[in-house]
């Protein structure tokens, strides 16, 4: 899954920072953990029904299942594809 974009979604758009990010395996939607402010990962599930998320963080290889409450691993192919670490702080400084 390609993410839609290099950062939480909803908080590029309220200039809030995050701390991890989730990738929606149904949409590509990215939203931030529950361990953010905002959890915005959570509310997309709350809102569309799609429970499958993906970890966007370098090394992490894992999903989770919102319905069944479980981790489980992604094969490569599942796995979402990131920007450049340079792209990445450019779209977080221009909020893209």
């Amino acid at each position: 899954m390609t993410p839609r974009t290099s950062g939480c979604e909803e908080c590029l758009a309220l200039g809030a920072p995050w701390n991890e990010l989730r990738v929606c395996l149904s949409c590509g939607h990215v939203g931030c953990c529950e361990d953010s402010g905002h959890a915005h990962a959570l509310q997309h599930f709350n809102a569309t029904g799609h429970p499958l998320i993906a970890s966007v963080e370098r090394g992490e290889t894992w999903g989770w299942c919102y319905i069944h409450r479980r981790y489980f691993g992604l094969p490569p192919e599942l796995l979402p594809k990131r920007r450049s670490a340079l792209a990445t702080a450019l779209a977080r400084f221009f909020k893209r």
